[in-house]
C-alpha cells in the first residue's frame, strides 16, 4: 500500500509553505542564500509517514526573532524564543550584509572601494556597530516561515482528512479482501 492520495496532500502541502516562505522572505533578502536553503523532505514507510522542513542555521533566528540585551518582542505565534545575553553577533559575520546593502565605502563612481586599508576599517567600525545594536535591540520577528507554514496547515485538516479516508478506505478493502 502506497498512500498515494495522503501523500499527494503532503506533498501540495509541504510546496506551499515552501513557495509562500519564500515570497515573504523577498523582501527581507540579502544575498538570497537563505531563500534558496529553504526545502522539505517527504519520507513515506508502509506504516508512517515523516515531512521534515530545511533551511539555513540562521533562518530560524530570522523567522522567531531574537531578544535584544535591552529591547524584548511580544510574540504572536508560539515560537522558540531566542535571546542575546552576554554575546553579541559576530561582526565579521555581517561583512557581506554590509556590503549588498550599501553601507561599504564607496568611490566616486558610487562603486564598492574593495578592500583596502582605510576602507577596511571603516567597514569593520560599520559591522561592529551594528552587531552591537543587534545585541542591544535583537532583531525584530519576520514570521516568514511559521506564517507561511500556519496558513497552509489551517487549510490542510479538511482536505488531509478526506484524502487520507480514502487510504484508509483502499488499505481496509486490500485487508479484508484476502
Amino acid at each position: 500500500m502506497d498512500f498515494k492520495e495522503t501523500k499527494d496532500i503532503l506533498i501540495k502541502f509541504a510546496k506551499e509553505v515552501v513557495k509562500n516562505s519564500k515570497k515573504e522572505l523577498r523582501s527581507k533578502r540579502a544575498s538570497g542564500k537563505l531563500e534558496g536553503s529553504i526545502g522539505y523532505d517527504l519520507n513515506v514507510m508502509p506504516n508512517s509517514f515523516s515531512l521534515e522542513f530545511f533551511m539555513l542555521d540562521y533562518g530560524k533566528f530570522i523567522d522567531a526573532g531574537v531578544d535584544g540585551k535591552r529591547k524584548k518582542y511580544q510574540r504572536k505565534y508560539p515560537v522558540q524564543q531566542y535571546r542575546y545575553t552576554n554575546k553579541m553577533p559576530p561582526p565579521s559575520a555581517l561583512d557581506s550584509w554590509v556590503v549588498k546593502r550599501g553601507l561599504a565605502p564607496r568611490g566616486d563612481k558610487g562603486q564598492f572601494k574593495g578592500r583596502s586599508i582605510s576602507s577596511v576599517g571603516f567597514q569593520k567600525s560599520i559591522t561592529y556597530l551594528i552587531a552591537r545594536h543587534i545585541f542591544f535591540n535583537g532583531l525584530k520577528p519576520t514570521y516568514f516561515f511559521t506564517k507561511s507554514f500556519t496558513n497552509a496547515f489551517d487549510k490542510l485538516p479538511q482536505q488531509f482528512i478526506d484524502k487520507y479516508a480514502l487510504d484508509v478506505d483502499e488499505f481496509f478493502d486490500l485487508t479484508f479482501d484476502t
